[in-house]
């Protein structure tokens, strides 16, 4: 027997006759349904065009109203970031609990892969905090290897950006440069975090990424 990985309860699996006659694979889950909806998908239909927040209507939202257009980029997100989301964070980014990696993995390869990209990048963490918590968040999500393409100016955070309020984010400098050998020219990339807050570090990854020579850029984090 499987225990959640949130709650620890035991995970109880009901097996049909049709499903046991079909030999298909067992695909047990990782995460009870009690905790699982608690964690609230984003409905792409009605969601913000431009940062993937939830709302009514697919227009650009008043955050997305004051950011100057930087080119072909917007960003999509799968759920909402509320109390279930930010406790898993916590376990998984800051208490670096690497397991939990498995509450989202599929869901996050699943998403990579219908987006088709030309080329999937992950946001970058510092090599001071890839050393201290010992895992980059969202490369844990995706199995696949990937390429480098952005680096950290910084080898560590003065301040990390959890801890700062909106407008310390929105006066945060570029942090990014490009890695060596990265080629671009023409490809239409997906660019990969973990949660967009204010959309100062995607754009900032965005704006370099385009002006290093991509066609485009589609953000694609797991929260918003």
């Amino acid at each position: 027997m499987l225990a959640c990985l949130l709650c620890h309860n035991i995970i109880t699996t009901k097996f049909t006759l049709p499903w046991i006659l079909s030999w298909q694979p067992v695909m047990r889950p990782v995460v009870c349904s009690v905790c699982w909806r608690q964690f609230v998908r984003i409905d792409r239909a009605t969601a913000c065009s431009k940062c993937g927040r939830a709302q009514k209507r697919p227009q650009p939202c008043t955050d997305c109203q004051r950011w100057p257009e930087i080119g072909p980029f917007h960003n999509e997100a799968l759920f909402e970031y509320n109390d279930a989301m930010h406790d898993y964070f916590q376990r998984y980014k800051f208490q670096g609990d690497y397991q939990l990696r498995q509450v989202f993995a599929k869901i996050m390869q699943q998403a990579v892969v219908q987006r088709c990209a030309e080329i999937c990048l992950v946001v970058p963490v510092t090599p001071t905090t890839l050393q201290t918590r010992g895992f980059n968040q969202v490369a844990g999500w995706l199995a696949a290897p990937l390429a480098p393409g952005l680096m950290t100016q910084a080898t560590a955070k003065s301040v990390p950006q959890s801890k700062k309020d909106r407008q310390a984010r929105l006066r945060t400098p570029q942090p990014f440069k490009m890695a060596p050998n990265t080629i671009l020219a023409g490809r239409r990339v997906l660019l990969v975090d973990d949660i967009y807050t204010t959309g100062r570090t995607m754009r900032h990854a965005a704006t370099l990424l385009l002006e290093n020579g991509a066609k485009s850029v589609t953000g694609l984090t797991l929260a918003r």
